[in-house]
């Protein structure tokens, strides 16, 4: 397929959803927030958006302009301008990334849709410790939580398949309004609350007390995942922007939609759990253990408010798990529609077995099947250790290498002004930090991450 033959987005409003919608996901809505809680609230957040912009935005930059300039799936892109060079397998990489961050992603984000059937249904109703044995039971059930996966991945699939103006354009102009609107709704009920007003407090008073080398740390890595660098779903998005795209301006307002939703997160979650005098760094476990208690206690005066809220939040978090699952599958179907030359809906029906698959393996090694672990670690933890603390910091390290030095500096300032036709501002700034800062914070997030330092 010629880049004048490539399809693009439709509209401007539709690339700016799509590309959003893979960036703002369950990182947002549940990893910031505990992370947050964990690393002194506002103190955190002004660090983790200093991080964006050192880090987070350059890096998104470097995969716009080997999407756009490749204009085909993120490996033969990365092939195209490696010129026979070892570098090429730096898109490999991202693909397999994508493909097997697709397949256990798709188990967490099948535990959305059973707390959003559970609440439905009034299973969401005790104590800490029955919240706390419910997903305990769920997570380790055989067959449950596959199920939910499965859906999660068909009903990916059906978007994915359609293609890209009348599937995941279309459907990320739908899903993104919704899930704002969701996200204001709870957020407006939560900072109602009596009390919620501590909660607020803490999120927006910065306590530059509690700075530390680990909350930089924490930062500099959750602004590096949340944007999606690295699996290839940046950098095949783009493959698909126009050529009159402004990449920078682009870049920025997806970086502030990233940064807004994980704050309007923290306002859903922090007022709400200092209401019932709950602490808001309860870890991983704060969504599916510790949230459901909160609205029980939140809303006992009112408990069908509190059912509403549950499955409003619930909903949401269910959104962000699909809008990032849109666009971690097309990574693989784009791969295998042009390299294989089969049909779209084929290339997705491959993923979407395989993942399936996959997820079915890692929620079984979460329980049921003790056999599916290596060592210490089930295959669930073992992907995501290596995909998320491995593959991505090697593919983000390599890629500024790859941009910032191998490039022709004059391509990659083609592809920043558009032909010429921009400014360019900033575009000295933007070298620099591809060149010395980012590299350098990629490699401190995963030696920390390897707890070599």
């Amino acid at each position: 397929m010629s880049k004048q033959e490539r399809v693009n987005f439709n509209s401007k409003l539709g690339m700016i959803l799509a590309t959003a919608g893979s960036a703002v996901g369950l990182g947002n809505v549940w990893r910031f927030p505990y992370m947050a809680g964990e690393n002194g609230g506002a103190a955190f957040i002004i660090i983790y958006i200093a991080c964006v912009l050192l880090l987070g935005i350059p890096c998104m930059m470097n995969e716009f302009i080997i999407g756009r300039h490749g204009a085909s799936n993120t490996a033969r892109a990365y092939t195209t301008l490696a010129r026979g060079s070892a570098w090429k397998w730096i898109g490999f990489l991202a693909v397999l990334t994508g493909f097997l961050i697709t397949g256990y992603y798709s188990v967490v984000s099948g535990w959305c849709l059973q707390y959003v059937f559970g609440t439905a249904v009034g299973q969401m109703h005790g104590g800490p410790d029955y919240f706390s044995q419910y997903f305990s039971d769920f997570s380790a059930n055989p067959w449950q939580p596959i199920l939910w996966a499965a859906a999660f991945l068909v009903i990916t699939h059906l978007v994915v398949s359609r293609g890209v103006e009348k599937g995941i354009e279309r459907v990320s102009k739908m899903l993104m309004p919704t899930l704002f609107i969701l996200l204001l709704i709870v957020m407006i009920s939560s900072c109602l609350l009596p009390g919620a007003g501590k909660g607020v407090s803490f999120l927006l008073n910065p306590d530059f007390s509690k700075i530390t080398p680990e909350v930089f740390l924490a930062a500099l890595g959750q602004a590096f995942y949340s944007l999606s660098i690295g699996m290839g779903c940046v950098c095949t998005y783009a493959s698909y922007f126009k050529r009159s795209t402004p990449l920078l301006a682009t870049a920025v307002q997806i970086s502030v939609i990233d940064c807004v939703v994980a704050v309007l997160a923290g306002l859903v979650i922090f007022p709400a759990a200092f209401s019932v005098g709950i602490s808001p760094d309860s870890g991983p476990s704060l969504v599916f253990i510790t949230l459901p208690n909160v609205f029980e206690q939140a809303f006992s005066g009112v408990p069908l408010l509190g059912t509403f809220m549950a499955l409003l939040f619930y909903l949401l978090l269910s959104l962000a798990a699909l809008t990032s699952l849109i666009s971690l599958h097309e990574v693989s179907t784009a791969f295998l529609h042009e390299e294989l030359h089969v049909s779209r809906n084929r290339a997705a029906a491959m993923v979407t077995g395989a993942c399936i698959v996959i997820g079915a393996l890692c929620s079984l090694s979460l329980g049921a099947w003790e056999g599916l672990h290596i060592g210490d670690s089930s295959l669930f933890d073992l992907f995501d250790f290596v995909t998320g603390q491995v593959f991505l910091p090697i593919g983000g390290l390599l890629t500024c290498v790859f941009v910032g030095w191998y490039l022709p500096k004059r391509l990659v300032r083609d592809e920043y002004t558009n032909g010429g036709t921009l400014r360019g501002a900033l575009f000295a700034v933007y070298l620099f930090l591809v060149r010395w800062v980012c590299p350098l914070g990629i490699l401190v997030i995963f030696l920390h991450q390897l707890k070599l330092f």
